[in-house]
């Protein structure tokens, strides 16, 4: 699988760590040069510096020929607007968001995007591991 992930922080890194040591082709790209420190000399994948709205930049990335897209840098709405361009434009099949807004996350997730809320994400683990309920059993707050 060819997987382009925006957002080299600690997520990102993370990520394009894990799907390379899984085998897959992973081109990751950042605003900072200095975020790429974070995937280590070893990194067997591709680095691309630039902005990942600029259609060019996500070109360049490889994402006319991607199987995946993930979208993890700090904002929602260049995570938002990134994946509706990966979707829409480039007709990626799997596109994932992370979106830290809450209310964002339902409702980008209704227009058709894999929106993950690490803050809806977070506060069930940590309600799972207080209670020892699953956390879908509270419902909607």
């Amino acid at each position: 699988m060819f997987v382009v992930i925006m957002g080299c922080g600690r997520v990102g890194a993370r990520l394009a760590r894990m799907l390379v040591k899984a085998g897959n082709e992973v081109t990751i790209l950042d605003r900072d040069a200095s975020s790429f420190s974070r995937l280590g000399e070893d990194f067997g994948g591709q680095t691309i510096l630039g902005n990942g709205l600029n259609q060019d930049v996500l070109e360049q990335a490889g994402l006319t020929r991607a199987d995946a897209f993930v979208a993890v840098t700090q904002g929602d709405n260049r995570n938002i607007m990134a994946s509706q361009i990966a979707q829409h434009v480039f007709r990626v099949q799997r596109v994932v968001t992370r979106i830290n807004d809450p209310i964002r996350s339902d409702t980008f997730a209704a227009l058709g995007l894999r929106a993950l809320s690490p803050t809806v994400i977070g506060a069930n683990t940590f309600y799972e591991e207080l209670t020892g309920d699953l956390a879908s059993s509270v419902g909607d707050v």
